[in-house]
């Protein structure tokens, strides 16, 4: 099959979240299987153009955006030696040195447009379009709507992120006429890119099979509830994969001393040399709790708040985590590190060589969201041998299984209620567990050992585009 990727980012060209590693390595895995696979993003000014061989696919040619019409450009890399990369070029809306920031709306309509625009002038013509997130669902829309259109998949990575916008900017659009058009028995289509993704693919996926169940409800449905239920027969949840080539403990440059499942004991420098950085006593009997994560309340800070302090105060644990986001929780974090200085360490940033090195150094790993589609950190987290601590939701429970109290079974420590109390609870299970290092070790072994690597997602997507095949009018 030809299949071409669309999204707003893939690592290593564009990297701000998850949703770079699914788009950056799952192709590669559809590959080995044997079809032709392309990528389509933005060419934002971040990417480094220098670091890769590129070539001119098209040049100069109109997409028509917000009543203008924008000068527009395709070039052509390869990234993994092997995934052939097309990059839509415009100065206007792409070219600044951000993936994501102001007038986003604006900016993700020009790139759906341009998608639009630009296939049907490509040499190469994809079977299958697979959009990924809100900011491809417009392409979606208007590939579906064309003569004998390919066969197209809408990827939901995060239902809370949808690409919403007001009357007036539905009226500077011209998208009025769009969203005025959509099947007499579908429910009207909210005023969100992500309705039209939803409302006109052929299969719309998500990021694991609990979240595909969980966002048919009003709790998780964030709006959208109803829409998802009117397509619930061609929803299905693909739970994420792992790309081992770039998390690999054995090999990964950012760590201080490589090691694997057979020589665990090389995992302890790891965790002195986390502690110097953070400026923690070195000790490797003190247990450390990692977090890299988004700061926000979807991340479970909310709960972590009022936890920090029985949490700090009666485990005497080190608390290490790696992230940006909301001013609130940052400037929260820094309060809890100058009040906890030999316990809390906060590092506001991304930084990607720094959160390999918490994979690796870290006794735990917490993940405690409000809700998770899938999560890509405690599949990581696992694979060093940090044993997770999560919330059972979304693909946390679709990944980590639940240790028995030996920890001769399981996979990482689980609560249910999204309550500060619970989070406390499953952090000291975690931290009494690790006080038997007979046991713990058996566990970071057995945990190192388990298989996330993208070939099982990728033969279930491979299923799936089959699926939709035999529904095409060509």
């Amino acid at each position: 099959m030809n299949i071409l990727f669309i999204a707003a980012e893939a690592t290593p060209l564009a990297k701000v979240g998850g949703l770079a590693d699914v788009v950056g390595s799952l192709p590669s895995a559809l590959i080995e299987l044997g079809h032709d696979v392309r990528l389509m993003i933005p060419q934002y000014g971040t990417i480094d153009l220098s670091r890769y061989s590129v070539s001119q696919v098209k040049d100069n040619f109109g997409v028509r955006s917000m009543g203008n019409v924008e000068s527009t450009g395709l070039n052509l890399t390869t990234i993994k030696d092997k995934v052939p990369v097309y990059m839509v070029e415009n100065k206007t809306y792409l070219g600044r040195d951000e993936v994501y920031g102001r007038n986003d709306l604006e900016r993700f309509l020009f790139f759906s447009r341009a998608v639009f625009e630009i296939l049907p002038q490509l040499d190469w013509q994809p079977g299958i379009v697979h959009c990924h997130d809100w900011h491809t669902a417009l392409a979606v829309m208007w590939l579906k709507r064309r003569p004998n259109p390919p066969g197209v998949i809408f990827t939901i990575h995060n239902l809370a992120y949808q690409g919403v916008f007001d009357q007036s900017f539905l009226t500077e659009s011209s998208l009025e006429e769009d969203w005025s058009d959509y099947p007499s028995d579908a429910p009207k289509p909210p005023p969100s890119f992500m309705s039209q993704g939803i409302l006109w693919a052929d299969l719309v996926t998500t990021v694991s099979e609990t979240y595909a169940k969980e966002i048919v409800t009003l709790e998780y449905g964030e709006g959208l509830d109803s829409l998802l239920r009117y397509r619930q027969k061609d929803l299905l949840g693909i739970v994420n994969g792992l790309d081992y080539e770039e998390f690999n403990p054995e090999t990964d440059p950012y760590v201080q001393v490589n090691y694997n499942p057979t020589s665990i004991e090389r995992r302890t420098p790891n965790k002195l040399a986390l502690q110097k950085r953070a400026n923690l006593p070195q000790d490797a009997d003190i247990p450390m709790v990692g977090m890299v994560q988004r700061l926000d309340e979807q991340k479970g800070f909310d709960i972590l708040e009022k936890a920090a302090d029985p949490l700090l105060t009666e485990t005497g644990a080190q608390l290490i985590i790696l992230g940006k986001g909301r001013e609130y929780y940052e400037s929260l974090l820094k309060r809890i590190a100058v009040k906890y200085p030999r316990q809390v360490t906060p590092f506001i940033t991304f930084d990607d060589s720094l959160a390999h090195l918490i994979y690796a150094g870290c006794d735990l790993f917490l993940v405690p969201s409000r809700f998770e589609p899938c999560g890509l950190g405690q599949l990581i987290a696992m694979h060093y041998g940090a044993l997770p601590i999560v919330r059972h939701t979304g693909g946390l429970v679709d990944t980590v299984s639940e240790f028995t109290p030996d920890l001769e079974e399981g996979s990482g420590f689980i609560f249910r209620d999204y309550t500060s109390e619970a989070l406390i609870a499953a952090v000291k299970q975690g931290i009494a567990a690790f006080g038997n290092k007979g046991a713990w070790y058996q566990a970071m072994r057995r945990v190192m050992k388990l298989d996330f690597s993208w070939r099982a997602s990728a033969v279930k997507y491979e299923k799936a585009y089959r699926q939709i095949l035999p529904m095409l009018k060509w």
